[in-house]
């Protein structure tokens, strides 16, 4: 009977210490897609088999917004589960930590487009004082891996938040618990030009679905393309990762997360406060088939990842993080009625958009109507399909459709019904019957506004006074 006993107080302990075992959690991050590009989100234009099979067997969420539809200041809200423009992340090109990290912790000088700003590279204390998760992670005995990105518009210590950065991590069950990012940069805006003549993955002439924003013609579906053609190259890159993972046996008991940082390579997608540019794919493997009930309609920000993630690990959430936890043992029930995205400047072009949106209305407020909608962003022009639709728009043969996105001035505010008007063509704030509408989301923006002390009302000079290290 001794004997039994033992053996039944041992297998106790095991569950019970099984139990306290923290799970591996690992990112597939790719760049700049939009949601509606992917094919689990109903696309037929390209086929991903790697992420789809992933896919099938995950939570597909319906609502997942970047903070802002740029790199930068949306993965600082990553990483601190903070809105950027509560923390003094939200210009894009504060600085790029990249540089600052290569020359020695020294700031770089902005190029002569961007000195007429007057502002020099600067990193804000304010989001400096914030714990970051993966910093939180490792106090509690994760190894944490970053294989690529680490620009979040402020300065990090690297060797405070990462385990392992651009090194040569070795996939070990061993090695368990696991954070780590892989980030997958071939679908980047950039790569609209590097691989432009490279030979293409899917058939221009065969494509269904041409954004109602582009004209039907040939170098649109010519870019498309070579979206597409990026695409699948990302697919098989995340083949030899899921490959690696299942050889090492930490496949089926790990979360998987897939999203893209913000959405497409296009214009009038990244840098654009629309859907196109804010709403991105995104879903989550669960451990072991394990099961969760949750919406998957709910609406959820860049803010979330952060105190998800804790939850996960069972780790206590820092108080002043601004997402909402919508898995794990800390998971709020608590959903959103009103989602809230912003952007500021783009490289050398300040700017100020604010907008919210529920169920069925968007609305947003344009702080500089004398802006185009279209920027021109130096880096941008680089693309054919950029350089295409601005000459097309010199010369007037755009449709009123096609011509939106570079009315100059652009009206003070917008508001679309997102439920018949998916890619915001049709402004409703012109219409006297939305009135209402209007006066209640300038409200409920205005209290989000004082809710989380939007920097964005400071002019930089100013705020890098404010907020910055001294150069």
């Amino acid at each position: 009977m001794n004997r039994v006993f033992v053996i039944i107080l041992s297998f106790c302990f095991l569950i019970s210490c099984d139990k306290n075992v923290k799970p591996n959690i690992f990112w597939i991050t790719i760049e700049d897609q939009s949601q509606y590009l992917l094919p689990f989100n109903g696309n037929q234009d390209v086929t991903l088999p790697n992420l789809e099979k992933i896919a099938e067997e995950s939570i597909v969420f319906d609502n997942m917004y970047a903070t802002y539809p740029v790199c930068a200041p949306a993965r600082s809200s990553i990483i601190t589960g903070m809105y950027p423009n509560s923390i003094g992340t939200h210009n894009m090109r504060a600085m790029h930590f990249d540089n600052y990290f290569n020359n020695d912790q020294k700031f770089e000088k902005r190029s002569e487009k961007e000195q007429v700003l007057e502002v020099p590279y600067y990193s804000s204390k304010l989001a400096e004082s914030i714990k970051t998760f993966p910093e939180i992670l490792r106090e509690n005995g994760y190894y944490t891996y970053n294989n690529a990105k680490g620009d979040y518009n402020y300065i990090l210590d690297i060797n405070s938040v990462w385990s392992g950065y651009r090194t040569n991590f070795k996939l070990t069950k061993n090695q368990a618990p696991i954070f780590a990012v892989y980030n997958f940069n071939v679908t980047h805006e950039s790569n609209m030009w590097k691989r432009d003549r490279e030979k293409l993955k899917v058939n221009p002439n065969e494509l269904k679905m041409i954004p109602p924003v582009f004209p039907d013609d040939s170098i649109v579906r010519h870019s498309l393309a070579v979206n597409y053609s990026n695409l699948i190259e990302m697919d098989r890159q995340v083949g030899d990762l899921v490959k690696s993972l299942k050889k090492e046996g930490l496949y089926e008991n790990s979360y998987i997360f897939f999203y893209s940082d913000h959405g497409g390579p296009f214009p009038r997608h990244k840098r654009a406060i629309y859907e196109t540019g804010t709403k991105v794919p995104f879903f989550v493997k669960l451990p072991n088939g394990k099961k969760e009930k949750i919406d998957k309609e709910q609406f959820l920000s860049f803010v979330d990842f952060a105190p998800t993630v804790l939850s996960i690990a069972e780790i206590e959430i820092p108080s002043e993080y601004q997402g909402i936890p919508f898995l794990g043992k800390f998971k709020s029930e608590n959903k959103r009625e009103y989602l809230f995205t912003s952007s500021d400047r783009f490289d050398e072009n300040p700017d100020r958009i604010r907008a919210v949106r529920n169920k069925k209305y968007k609305y947003i407020r344009n702080y500089y109507p004398e802006n185009s909608h279209a920027l021109d962003v130096e880096y941008r022009t680089q693309m054919p399909l950029m350089r295409h639709l601005t000459g097309l728009h010199l010369q007037n043969k755009l449709s009123e459709n096609e011509n939106f996105w570079f009315r100059q001035p652009k009206l003070a505010e917008e508001l679309y019904d997102l439920e018949n008007d998916p890619f915001e063509l049709n402004n409703l704030s012109v219409d006297i019957n939305y009135s209402d509408q209007i006066i209640k989301f300038n409200k409920i923006l205005d209290d989000w506004l004082d809710e989380i002390d939007d920097l964005g009302k400071i002019p930089e000079k100013e705020l890098v006074k404010m907020i910055a290290n001294e150069n």
